[in-house]
């Protein structure tokens, strides 16, 4: 399936410089784009590139219209790269297939359940009593929410998301494959070499616009609940911990862990394999490199770094071995100093 590209312009806006007639027919990477393709410049560092690709049409910033007209079409916009994001969406929304809104006879639908008009529900699915779902909502297969969970209007679940009892998740959300919400945090209290388990008595609160990747887990509250806000952004394999705070429009990537009680401002960013622990606070604001151990409270807006370099592991070994050693060179160094004051003070005197 094709459209033209004046169908993209008159739907999404910019300045459409060329035929509107051209045919698109995917979306694709300046550098691979075919001749049926659009792709799009966001860099003037690219534009070496727009001589050479193959694409039918181009999106650039008013810097490059010149260079780009020469060549055939283009659309014409401030920012290239939200363009593009808002294209898919417009393209995803275009090409989806047709599909009526239905309860799959396997599901477990309890009787006391509230589904408003338009909910689709996959294969299998089991949903609790006194969930609540709004219209517009797709639940996949083999998903489970428990009593008393409510998922807002037009939230997608994809196969196989766990959404614990009395958990809620707002408008618009995306949850991909294997997502848990509402697992219990982890909470033990030692006892004579045991460990006795806290019930997590809480729950998890999620806001709008919420997108959480693949077989990541966000643990209810010990007493008060978990809470994401509007916006925030988690990819995969991400941990957050019992009564974690998350601000709006937060995004973290893969493998990041946040553990119990601690507060993440709005408008922040983790990177990939970062740890914040529990109970420290992060402003607004703050961004913090991958793979980076957050072991302090960033009580400002802020990019953040804290890891040991790589190395080659021999040169690690012999680097490792010294920081070990830094506290007592350090005494050494203060009480050297301290004999040094103490020498010249001695040799001033009359």
């Amino acid at each position: 399936m094709s459209r033209p590209l004046g169908s993209i312009v008159e739907a999404l806006g910019g300045e459409l410089v060329g035929s509107p007639d051209v045919a698109i027919r995917r979306l694709a990477p300046l550098a691979t784009a075919e001749p049926d393709a659009l792709a799009f410049v966001s860099h003037a560092r690219y534009a070496s590139q727009i001589s050479t690709t193959r694409a039918a049409g181009l999106i650039v910033p008013p810097s490059l219209r010149s260079a780009a007209s020469e060549r055939g079409a283009c659309i014409v916009t401030d920012d290239p790269y939200l363009y593009f994001a808002r294209l898919t969406q417009w393209w995803r929304r275009e090409h989806a297939p047709a599909s009526l809104a239905a309860i799959h006879p396997t599901a477990a639908v309890h009787p006391m359940a509230e589904l408003a008009p338009g909910v689709d529900i996959g294969a299998f699915v089991v949903i609790g009593a006194r969930v609540r779902i709004g219209p517009g909502a797709r639940i996949g297969a083999h998903s489970v929410l428990g009593e008393h969970a409510q998922i807002g209007a037009n939230t997608q679940l994809h196969p196989r998301v766990t959404v614990g009892e009395r958990c809620s998740l707002g408008e618009r959300c995306v949850l991909h494959s294997g997502v848990v919400i509402g697992a219990d945090g982890f909470g033990f209290a030692p006892h004579q070499g045991q460990w006795i388990k806290i019930e997590q008595l809480g729950a998890v609160r999620i806001g709008n616009d919420v997108e959480i990747g693949a077989n990541t887990c966000i643990d209810r509250g010990a007493l008060d609940d978990t809470v994401i806000e509007d916006g925030v952004k988690l990819d995969n394999l991400i941990q957050i911990g019992h009564n974690v705070h998350v601000g709006a429009h937060t995004a973290m990537a893969g493998c990041v862990g946040v553990a119990g009680s601690a507060t993440i401002g709005a408008g922040c960013t983790i990177g990939g394999g970062a740890v914040v622990l529990g109970h420290l606070k992060l402003a607004d604001g703050v961004h913090v490199s991958a793979a980076s151990v957050v072991t302090r409270s960033l009580l400002k807006p802020g990019h953040y770094t804290g890891m040991f370099p790589i190395d080659d592991n021999a040169s690690w070994e012999k680097n490792a071995a010294s920081l070990k050693q830094l506290n007592r060179i350090r005494e050494r160094l203060k009480a050297a100093e301290q004999a040094i004051e103490q020498a010249l003070q001695n040799n001033t005197k009359p």
